[in-house]
């Protein structure tokens, strides 16, 4: 045997229910004699069936459901939710509540980072099982993360009326909304949590050294906006680095969903064998628009645009956590310029179908409903994130085993629960496939 050349043990890798994420995964990779023989990403979640549950429901009734499909971006599920509802029945909007509902949307994706980075990534970066051990460890760094979303759960509660699962929100407008008051005073806590964000990035960026060098080219989609040009969580049609746009209504023929037999969630796939969502993906998309101070974060890591690290998805949301807060602060100032009006909403029903996107943090996502005359829905279609990402978590496997085998089982391993949780998935979120035998 050559210097260069590093003898493979056999390897037998077997999570069963991967630890720091949302929902139940598991790993699993077989290797004999530095041949692999097996390597799945595979996902036992019991399935849900929100689709089916909304049927009969009247239009009123489907954000309140359909929030329930994730405690942590029920906000994003209510505001796709609503926005296809009202595509459905034909109502648009006024200035004022799209603004208040971005504004909404910005609080959970600061609320969603900072849980993950802080909470589920952070410890894998610092060599400790879980955020407990890092209290005494890093100490300040910790009580840093616990007051960003402390903020963002505010930011949540004051805009959507209470921390998760929003209660604001109504077909055609708002059913409340915040004073004047109240948005001056987040306005200056925000301002105040940006010197947080900025620290939470430099404790990062402190062992940074410790995200895998890994790179896998692959398709990278998320909504893009030209009109205004904007770092867009919100508007915008379906975009790819692969060139490649279209409108939401078609995102069933960009998703093209299919069944494999390792899941019970579905996969996705559009001009590859597998795409990715989420952070990076919106950066890559979007890079030259994110705000001053997103950049500035990205720049710190070296993160560029057509990154193809699934690992720098976590410095992604750290740039956006920046932007969201700068974003938010420019908002506030336009809504109180404009002055806060009180907005009377009436909707009358009416048979239709509607397609809406939004970004969740943990990548885009898309709600199609249909309504009969009544207002009572009769068929529904949801394309959640994490869907679109199993594929692609798949094929970064297969690309990540022979490339990191010979640092050994236990680092292997290690390296593949980091590389599932660099995604930052909603596993729960995602099942929604049933696989019936029927026994004679």
């Amino acid at each position: 045997m050559s210097n260069t050349e590093v003898e493979v043990a056999d390897i037998n890798i077997d999570v069963k229910h991967l630890t720091r994420v949302e929902g139940h995964g598991n790993i699993v990779v077989n290797m004999s004699a530095g041949k692999v023989e097996k390597v799945q990403w595979q996902v036992p979640e019991a399935p849900r069936f929100f689709e089916a549950m909304v049927r009969g429901r009247h239009f009123d009734d489907i954000q309140t459901i359909v929030s329930r499909i994730c405690g942590i971006c029920s906000i994003s599920h209510s505001l796709v939710a609503t926005k296809a509802v009202e595509n459905a029945l034909g109502i648009e909007v006024s200035e004022q509540t799209d603004m208040l509902r971005l504004l909404m949307h910005y609080s959970e994706q600061l609320q969603s980072h900072v849980l993950h980075v802080g909470y589920l990534v952070a410890p894998d970066l610092f060599g400790a099982p879980s955020v407990v051990p890092l209290i005494s460890q890093a100490p300040d760094a910790v009580l840093t993360i616990i007051r960003a979303h402390r903020v963002a759960n505010q930011w949540s509660e004051v805009l959507a009326g209470r921390i998760t699962h929003p209660i604001t929100i109504v077909p055609g407008g708002m059913s409340m909304i915040p004073t004047e008051a109240q948005l001056g005073d987040l306005a200056e806590t925000l301002k105040a949590t940006i010197p947080d964000l900025l620290t939470v990035a430099d404790v990062v960026l402190s062992v940074a050294e410790n995200l895998p060098a890994f790179d896998r080219e692959t398709e990278y989609v998320s909504l893009k906006q030209d009109n205004p040009p904007t770092y867009t969580f919100y508007h915008g049609d379906i975009a790819s680095t692969d060139g490649y746009t279209a409108p939401v209504d078609k995102w069933e023929s960009v998703a093209n969903e299919y069944v494999v037999g390792q899941s019970t969630a579905k996969w996705a796939k559009w001009h590859r064998d597998s795409y990715a969502v989420g952070a990076l993906a919106r950066f890559n998309n979007n890079a030259e628009l994110i705000s001053p101070l997103g950049k500035a974060v990205a720049e710190k890591f070296g993160l560029e645009k057509g990154c193809c690290n699934p690992f720098m998805n976590n410095v992604a949301q750290l740039a956006e956590c920046a932007h969201v807060v700068e974003s938010a602060l420019e908002l506030i100032d336009k809504l109180l310029t404009k002055g806060l009006k009180k907005e009377k909403v009436q909707v009358k029903p009416r048979a239709g179908k509607g397609t809406a996107a939004v970004e969740a943090p943990r990548g885009i996502l898309f709600h199609t409903y249909e309504f009969d005359d009544k207002g009572d829905c009769v068929a529904a279609n949801l394309g959640i994130p994490t869907n679109q990402n199993h594929a692609n978590i798949q094929k970064d496997f297969e690309a990540f085993v022979p490339q990191f085998a010979e640092r050994g089982e236990d680092a292997l391993r290690m390296g593949l629960e980091m590389l599932v949780r660099s995604y930052d998935p909603c596993i729960s979120c995602s099942t929604h496939m049933l696989n019936i035998e029927f026994v004679k």
